[in-house]
């Protein structure tokens, strides 16, 4: 390891001691309850609950997959897919934010969303309740394995040892500080990497685009790829085996190929995952006062433009310095950290490289998290022993974090595995199988139970049969797995319930109070 990795090395060693000392500082007050382990004893202000939600959402791919689609193929997927997330967080925290967080506290005071949805609809054997946890460990265990990519990824790159070795030794990081700090900790590391987050991007931009001369040389450069900065087209890099072909130290494109409304309906849909993310409806049931949910809604969604954005720039940009330096799809989401570390001082670089390691342990700690819990409280303490202890049900997460932890490492062993395509698929998992509901369960009173398994089931296993079945005929088919799913759930919701008696007075009068909690707080 020469001087200058040895610097990097040493800034991202910085970066992670002071991860790790947040887990440590908050770990007495976590395990006093499973309350503040798992929701941190809904204690969240206004910033830390936003900024905590969005680095906890995006994950390395805000920093690597993004960046690497628009990288690969141009700006239309990757611009369409920001605007879908965009416009999702808004609406998210401006329509599910608050009704959430008064019905959560009215349904038995859950502190997780199996617990939010059992209670709402009263049920007495649990069904719904382990339904719903075991898809989020089904899921999550996916997301998981997408950040541990992520940590493979830039450690292999940066430092030159195997794929493999790097992502299990940054698995084994993610694992002991989630395992030591809880919800508390998690949320509070999360503001600060949130910060780290947007503070990379920034910088990496604006350097690299210095490096290129100026926005109008990356323009003038890109503007003869063809497709490369159309919204409704898309370009075509020529492959051979999957490698893309270069002549003359030119990267080779074919014609561009159109972009068309289905695909753009499918970038968009992304914003309907927000409707189903626990990472995020975790943080609308923990912020300490519903009326602080306004301030944290603008703050979300000005972190979520301005990172969005950046993010795709720099995959355009980092076309037009680096051209031929990433010849296949899962390489191009290693441009970031090409251009910081070619473009940046080592100490600067390993600062702003920790972007992608803050991203990546916000996510996953998220996710180790709310999977564990969904196993410990709501399947072992809910259903199997509920006279369990609260210190029993946090040694039980414990260890079911370090299995999910396992399965994940297992997944995220193949190093031509696509941050983005891993991320989609979870995403798109989320948001058909708890999105609908979610929305139904606030906003109409006749949703009974029947609909509520139903729809919950039918939409996870919707996207499993199209993504798997229905994706591959192609053409409208072709459609992100995520749309058609949320839409079959919603429907099934809908003429289950129908079809079905009305909800019990007792429900029905529960729907009633949260709508008035949240209408109070919005006064």
């Amino acid at each position: 390891m020469d001087g200058s990795t040895m610097q990097t090395f040493l800034a991202m060693c910085g970066y992670m001691a002071c991860v790790v000392a947040i887990g440590l500082y908050f770990a007495r007050r976590a395990n006093q309850s499973t309350e503040n382990y798992f929701l941190g004893g809904r204690s969240l202000g206004p910033w830390i609950a936003a900024m905590s939600a969005e680095a906890s959402d995006m994950s390395g791919w805000l920093l690597m997959g993004l960046p690497g689609v628009a990288y690969w193929c141009g700006l239309a997927d990757a611009a369409w897919t920001a605007i879908g997330l965009a416009v999702g967080t808004y609406i998210n925290w401006l329509i599910v934010a608050r009704r959430l967080r008064s019905y959560s506290v009215v349904a038995d005071d859950a502190i997780t969303i199996p617990e939010f949805f059992s209670a709402r609809f009263k049920e007495k054997k649990k069904v719904l309740l382990t339904i719903s946890a075991l898809f989020i460990l089904v899921f999550f265990t996916v997301y998981a394995a997408s950040c541990f990519v992520t940590c493979g990824k830039l450690f292999s790159t940066l430092f030159g040892f195997s794929y493999q070795s790097m992502m299990i030794a940054g698995a084994l990081f993610v694992i002991f500080y989630t395992v030591i700090g809880g919800f508390l900790a998690e949320s509070a590391s999360d503001f600060m990497q949130s910060i780290v987050m947007i503070f990379a991007l920034v910088v990496v931009l604006g350097t690299a685009t210095s490096a290129a001369g100026g926005a109008s040389a990356v323009l003038e450069n890109i503007r003869s790829i063809p497709g490369f900065l159309d919204f409704f087209g898309i370009a075509q890099p020529v492959t051979a085996d999957g490698v893309q072909t270069v002549v003359n130290n030119a990267p080779q494109f074919g014609e561009a190929s159109s972009y068309p409304l289905i695909k753009i309906a499918s970038a968009l849909a992304w914003g309907l995952g927000y409707f189903g993310v626990p990472q995020v409806l975790l943080r609308f049931m923990a912020i300490r006062r519903t009326s602080e949910l306004k301030q944290s809604r603008r703050i979300a969604t000005v972190w979520c433009v301005i990172s969005l954005t950046c993010g795709v720039t720099i995959g355009l940009v980092g076309r037009a310095l680096f051209p031929t330096a990433l010849l296949t799809s899962s390489d191009a989401e290693n441009i970031f950290v090409i251009l910081s570390q070619n473009l940046l001082p080592p100490l600067a670089a390993g600062i702003v490289m920790a972007g992608i390691l803050a991203a990546t342990i916000s996510s996953s700690d998220s996710y180790l998290l709310i999977a564990a819990s969904a196993f410990a409280k709501n399947i072992y303490q809910g259903v199997w022993k509920k006279d369990a202890s609260d210190k029993h049900v946090l040694w039980v997460s414990r260890i079911m974090l370090l299995a999910i932890s396992a399965v994940g490492i297992v997944i995220a062993l193949d190093e031509n595995s696509v941050i983005f395509s891993l991320v989609a698929f979870a995403w798109a998992g989320f948001g058909a199988t708890f999105g609908p509901i979610m929305l139904a369960s606030l906003f109409w009173k006749r949703t009974t139970w029947k609909g509520a398994v139903a729809g919950m089931v039918s939409g996870a296993v919707m996207v499993f049969v199209w993504k798997n079945l229905i994706s591959p005929l192609g053409g409208l088919f072709g459609i992100y797995e995520l749309l058609p799913a949320f839409l079959v759930s919603l429907v099934v919701i809908v003429v289950v319930s129908l079809l079905d008696k009305e909800p019990s007075a007792e429900i029905q009068e529960a729907f009633e109070l949260a709508k008035k909690g949240a209408r109070e707080a919005a006064n």
